[in-house]
């Protein structure tokens, strides 16, 4: 089948939801996927205690033990392929798997809870893929603004860093394009060199 016709299928583009524990991966690809998000939640247990912090605020009873999966056609030309990590460093032997064939990923970021989502903003910048960091507004607001962030995260410029809410379709919509407009940006660059 070839892609120049207008009944040819979507080009597949695979990008990665990541960061620390609780901080609204599965939340993210369930807002905006447009089929049943596949999760692999599985009940906290009382073995988690002491490892597994989903933070003050959360009422969080269940966790993602190896990823979420959602899509969302963009557009005719565009379906993006989510991939939801799990947030504890314990499932981390999986995140080079998961991460394979992906042109960008989004960091999502807890503001109250920064710490959590080094390992995931560590991991990117070592495997040289493109990356957005999305800072979730738990009940409408975060913690620290977005400069005071950027700061603490130590990430530069070049690294777009946005608002969104995990809950709410459009701005996860927006969040993603932030991602993919990134990856189009690296890989006009690497065309051109």
């Amino acid at each position: 089948m070839t892609r120049s016709g207008s009944g040819s299928a979507p080009i597949p583009v695979k990008i990665l939801i990541a960061g620390g524990f609780g901080v609204g991966k599965t939340t993210t690809v369930g807002a905006i996927s447009e089929i049943a998000p596949l999760t692999t939640e599985a009940e906290m247990t009382s073995a988690g205690i002491g490892v597994d912090d989903p933070g003050t605020r959360s009422t969080k009873t269940t966790t993602t033990v190896a990823m979420d999966f959602g899509c969302v056609t963009i557009d005719r030309s565009l379906k993006l392929y989510l991939f939801g990590t799990p947030g504890q460093a314990r499932f981390g032997f999986m995140w080079d798997d998961l991460a394979r064939g992906a042109l960008g990923a989004l960091v999502v970021v807890d503001s109250s809870r920064l710490d959590d989502c080094y390992p995931a903003i560590d991991y990117f910048e070592r495997a040289g893929l493109p990356f957005v960091v999305g800072v979730n507004a738990f009940d409408g607001r975060i913690a620290h603004d977005l400069d005071a962030i950027r700061w603490a995260l130590a990430v530069g410029n070049h690294v777009p860093l946005v608002q969104f809410d995990a809950r709410d379709r459009l701005s996860v919509r927006d969040a993603l394009l932030v991602v993919l407009d990134r990856a189009l940006d690296r890989a006009t660059r690497e065309r051109g060199s």
